[in-house]
Order: structure tokens, then C-alpha cells, then sequence
């Protein structure tokens, strides 16, 4: 099961919200050359680009899928290329952009040294993150797949999330020299008609990775346990969904 964009971007001005937030807490400086990491469709990455001006400006994206949707346009260059692979070039960067991307990458404590070694100084990190550990969603899926028959199919795989909690990133930052730190987690209320909505909104993101590793009568079985769980998780009409982010910004 490949990520679809049509899917994903269901929420799309849910989505936007957090990245706005994220935006405001960088310093503009004229011609950066800034890349984002996990740029999916791309129309985040436009948006920075028409914010900031940079001199150069690349999305990176592990999705084929995602990218065939990007807007096409001389400002930017668009990759399909995964943030381990990035990491290994040479380049250095003025803004390293990560805008819910980096919660499918291992290893935080190692990962993001990594990345802000790639930025030149006085260079910018800002990242966003679901906080998965703490979203109900997460851990109702977490469950589910523990159980049979998920269980023996996926010979027990599961995606632990690798995001940590504020304190972890806060040491990291400063271990790393960063100034002007800010670090929060703030909750964006999702609202829908009907707990069915909930499951349409993870099926675009935390679901992939356990429909692409099974057959379709259990990909089928998946999805009905789940919903079945969400909907006695969420009753009544509207649902309120408090979803909870990261937001990570440091200068180094």
C-alpha cells in the first residue's frame, strides 16, 4: 500500500495549521538555501519558498506518489530521496524544514545531531512532529496490532515511534549549542462529524506501514477491527479529537 495523496490531503487545512505555527518562529534571512525534509506533495514547500525567497530551496520525499504531485516550478527542485539518504551528502543548508516527516526516522538521540551537523552557522532547525506516544489513535493501533490474527501475520512487527519526549529534545538542542530554543507541545483539536473521520484521518499517515505489510483480506480485517475500535473509543456527535504536536525550533 503506497502513501496516497489524495487521502492524506482529506485534512489538508488541518495539517496547515502546525506548519503556520512552525514558520512563525523562524528568522528570515534574505537568500537561505533551505531544504525540507519529507516535503510529501510539496505545496508546504512552495509556501516556503514564498514566504522566505531563498536562494535555493529542495524537497526531499521518499514517496514517488507523493512527489508526482508536486507543483512544478523552476524555484524549487524536488527529490525522491530518503532523510538518511540527505544526510550522508555533503550539503549544508541555512533552514532544515521537517514538517511531520521526522517520526519515520530511527533514533532520534542520533538523528538529530546528524541533522544539525548539515547546517552552517548560525543556521535554523524547525520541526514538527505528531506526538505519537500521547495520541489515542497511536495507542489504539499500537493495541490492535498485538492482537491476533495482526500479530502472527506482521511475525511481530510494529512501528515504535521513535519521537521523544520535551525534555529529550530540550537537552539535545543545548548539547548541541542551539540559541534562541523553542520547544512546546501544543494540542490542535480536530473536528469531525463522526468517529469514521478519525479513522480516514490515520489511515493516511500511521496506518501505511501495517497495510503494506499485509495481504488484502487482513489489510480488509484490519481496517473493520479498527474503525469497530475507534468508534467505541469516540462516540457521540461532532467528535472531538485532541491531537497533540511537537514543535522543535533552535538557531545553531
Amino acid at each position: 500500500m503506497a502513501w496516497n495523496p489524495e487521502l492524506y490531503n482529506q485534512f489538508k487545512e488541518e495539517r496547515y495549521q502546525p506548519f503556520h505555527d512552525l514558520v512563525g518562529h523562524i528568522y528570515p534571512r534574505q537568500g537561505m538555501n533551505i531544504i525540507d525534509l519529507g516535503c510529501g506533495t510539496g505545496e508546504l514547500t512552495q509556501l516556503l519558498a514564498e514566504k522566505f525567497s531563498p536562494h535555493k530551496i529542495t524537497g526531499i520525499d521518499t514517496s514517488a506518489e507523493m512527489l508526482a504531485k508536486a507543483p512544478r516550478t523552476g524555484r524549487i527542485a524536488f527529490v525522491n530521496r530518503s532523510v538518511e539518504a540527505q544526510l550522508e551528502r555533503e550539503e549544508h543548508w541555512d533552514l532544515i524544514f521537517a514538517n511531520a516527516s521526522l517520526q519515520w526516522v530511527d533514533d532520534h538521540a542520533v538523528l538529530f545531531p546528524k541533522i544539525i551537523s548539515k547546517l552552517h552557522s548560525g543556521g535554523q532547525l524547525a520541526v514538527q512532529m505528531p506526538s505519537q506516544q500521547e495520541n489515542r489513535l497511536n495507542q489504539v493501533l499500537d493495541t490492535l496490532v498485538r492482537e491476533s490474527p495482526f500479530r502472527e501475520a506482521l511475525q511481530g512487527w510494529r512501528r515504535d515511534s521513535p519521537v521523544l519526549g520535551l525534555d529529550a529534545y530540550t537537552q539535545l538542542f543545548f548539547q548541541q549549542g542551539a540559541q534562541d530554543v523553542v520547544i512546546y507541545q501544543k494540542v490542535y483539536p480536530l473536528l469531525v462529524p463522526a468517529a469514521d473521520r478519525l479513522y480516514d484521518f490515520i489511515a493516511g499517515s500511521a496506518l501505511v506501514p501495517y497495510m503494506e505489510r499485509l495481504e488484502n483480506q487482513l489489510q480488509d480485517l484490519l481496517e473493520a477491527a479498527f474503525r469497530e475500535r475507534i468508534r467505541k473509543q469516540f462516540n457521540g456527535t461532532p467528535v472531538v479529537y485532541p491531537f497533540k504536536r511537537l514543535i522543535l525550533y533552535g538557531r545553531f
